[in-house]
């Protein structure tokens, strides 16, 4: 409301104190402007005079005066009171979002429009945007985007200055496009004031008002408007500072956790690699490595051995296995890398191009290079220690092996030294040993050769080769259970077939020898008796263990039995002896011998007659029947025992 003139010349006529105080009445109560004019009315009707109703009229002009003023000044309390508010949202630090909104619905409610609206610019796309709405109905109009230049909103962000329309679609200053008059037509605004957001000498957005009806927007309010697009700018700018200094934050968070996880992993690795120094200077094994890695990475370790079978670790419960631990740890072979398998960490441990066993470590945590580092360096540890230990076992072995051949070669060369090196090789030739001779197939020789020297070394006792045998002497035990022993150890080996025979106990180094001849005759008449892949000691081969024992004369038998038709077939080169077996072994019946010899029966009959002329006529009787068909089979055995003076061959004959 325009401010109302003053008279310069106040009248002379005084109106009554009370029409006076109804003025001041009005105004303490607030009244509306229609309300003071009634004092006016009421002196009339009472018949006052020109003078006084002139003088009430300038009462009236000065009382109506001072209500402008007052409703001046709250506005103006109003409006610092919204600059107040906005500028305590933004020293609270509150959401961007919440401040913009907060600064919308206070442009709208000071500047009493229908609706209020703020928007940004958007570099990537070159236009500007809504952000804000208040007080808007159409979702058309909230999602409009503004090209530069275009309509009120994209002159002012072009021109960073404020603009103001009382009717925005006849006003032809700026770019009208379809799409935007759409918008703002379904909205229904008629009146539009716009205020740039200006950052620095950038412009970043537009905050608006608008009316539906056609208005005129004086400079106050446009003063009004661009201090809140002021503050508006400043929570922006707190807002992209703020993002800025929480995304540094937050690098600098994660940096600062890479750096301690690094930390924390190289200290892991410095103390797993102490640990496996350790290890290997005090000699110690496997569950000592697994131990490390427990201790450094956490976890369930289990030992594959080269077939990908698994072994818990000391102190480990069961087996803890991936679904298929002989690929993983084929796989981790070739790659020479820890291998994956779900919650499964495989390592191989190999020694050039040769795989001796496997780690699998189970954790559900996922392991990172470093700690995939410390698993690959405990199956190096690992390699090098069983490395270690085979060469010493291997050295061990050749040492028992030389020892043992000795033993059987020169009893009595020394029998005081060769004590004091068995000792040292932790065996006491004192005690009562038992000699076993194991006859293997060239393929599995050196893997019984290999369990041999494994079962020796863990019994006290003594294994080698001798006369292409396994040798192997084990103290306190007999000849039978001892042979039993090592057939299942080469054969457990992989070995293959073992035949195993048994000879002693003995005492004193000096009875090695003669225990061995003993277990050689053993094992070859369990040939010849068709039971290789046996075991078994003299005691146990009954009638033909006490023939082919110590002082039995056996080839003194077979000669005095059978020596004039061995002498004929030498001399004549005939087949006397293969006819004689043939007919014993078909029962007596010469038909059946002549279809096993591949002759006519009649041959087979004129051959036992000469038979007969040769051993006498009796020689089918029971009683010379037992001894040619014994005589015929200890002949058969002494051809596959050593013979008496044989060199390198013990046993008598």
């Amino acid at each position: 409301m325009p401010a109302v003139p003053r008279t310069t010349a106040p009248s002379t006529a005084h109106p009554a104190p009370g029409r006076v105080a109804e003025f001041l009445e009005l105004l303490l109560e607030d009244a509306a402007a229609i309300e003071y004019e009634h004092p006016l009315v009421r002196a009339r009707t009472a018949g006052a005079d020109a003078a006084e109703l002139a003088e009430l009229e300038r009462v009236k002009l000065l009382a109506l005066e001072v209500r402008e003023a007052f409703a001046a000044r709250r506005r103006r309390e109003s409006e610092l009171s919204a600059l107040f508010d906005t500028a305590s949202d933004l020293a609270a630090l509150r959401g961007v979002d919440s401040v913009l909104t907060a600064i919308v619905r206070r442009a709208r409610q000071l500047l009493g429009t229908d609706v209020s609206y703020l928007t940004l610019n958007d570099p990537a796309r070159g236009d500007t945007y809504m952000r804000v709405t208040d007080g808007s109905v159409s979702a058309r109009f909230q999602a409009l985007r503004l090209p530069m230049g275009a309509a009120l909103g994209g002159l002012v962000a072009q021109t960073a200055a404020p603009y103001a329309t009382a009717s925005y679609f006849e006003d032809d200053r700026f770019r009208h496009t379809r799409e935007i008059n759409d918008g703002v037509h379904e909205e229904g605004l008629v009146a539009i004031l716009g205020v740039p957001l200006i950052r620095g000498s950038q412009v970043v957005g537009v905050l608006f008002a608008a009316d539906r009806a056609v208005r005129t927007f004086d400079r106050s309010e446009v003063s009004l408007l661009g201090s809140l697009a002021a503050h508006a700018a400043i929570a922006l700018d707190n807002a992209r500072l703020l993002e800025e200094t929480r995304t540094a934050l937050e690098e600098l968070s994660a940096t600062s956790r890479e750096l301690r996880a690094h930390t924390a992993s190289v200290e892991r690795a410095a103390g797993a690699h102490d640990r496996f120094i350790d290890v290997v200077l005090r000699g110690g094994g496997v569950d000592d490595v697994a131990a490390a890695v427990r201790e450094a990475l956490g976890g369930s370790l289990t030992v594959l051995d080269e077939e990908g079978r698994g072994r818990p670790c000391e102190g480990e419960g069961a087996e803890d296995l991936p679904p298929d631990p002989a690929a993983a740890l084929t796989l981790a072979r070739s790659t020479g890398r820890t291998v994956r398998d779900g919650s499964w960490w495989t390592a191989a441990v190999t020694v050039d191009s040769e795989l001796l066993n496997g780690l699998v470590l189970h954790r559900e945590e996922e392991l990172s290079e470093a700690d995939q580092r410390i698993l690959e360096r405990a199956a190096l540890v690992t390699a090098l220690l069983l490395l270690i230990r085979r060469t010493a076992s291997e050295a061990e072995d050749r040492v028992r092996g030389e020892l043992l051949e000795e033993l059987l070669t020169s009893p009595g060369r020394d029998p005081a030294g060769l004590r004091e090196q068995a000792r040292r090789l932790g065996a006491d030739l004192d005690r009562p040993h038992a000699v076993v001779v194991a006859r293997v197939e060239e393929r599995g020789r050196a893997r019984a050769l290999a369990a041999a020297a494994h079962l020796a070394a863990t019994r006290g006792g003594l294994a080698g080769t001798h006369d292409g045998a396994v040798v192997v002497c084990l103290p306190d035990l007999d000849a039978g259970p001892a042979a039993a022993s090592v057939r299942r150890a080469l054969v457990s080996a992989g070995a293959g077939p073992v035949t195993a025979g048994g000879g002693g106990p003995v005492r004193e180094p000096a009875g090695i020898a003669s225990a061995h001849a003993e277990a050689a005759r053993c094992a070859a008449t369990l040939t010849a008796l068709g039971r290789a892949g046996s075991s078994a000691g003299a005691d146990e081969l009954g009638f033909f263990g006490l023939l082919l024992g110590e002082g039995r004369d056996v080839r003194g038998f077979v000669s005095a039995t059978l020596a004039p038709v061995l002498e004929y077939d030498q001399r004549r080169r005939t087949g006397l002896v293969a006819t004689l077996e043939a007919y014993f072994g078909a029962g007596g019946s010469p038909a059946r011998a002549a279809e096993t010899l591949g002759v006519h029966v009649n041959t087979v009959t004129q051959r036992l007659e000469r038979v007969g002329r040769l051993l006498g006529e009796d020689w089918s009787s029971p009683s010379r029947a037992l001894e040619v068909q014994l005589a015929l089979r200890l002949r058969r055995l002494t051809d596959a025992v050593p013979g008496p003076g044989a060199p390198g061959r013990g046993g008598d004959g």
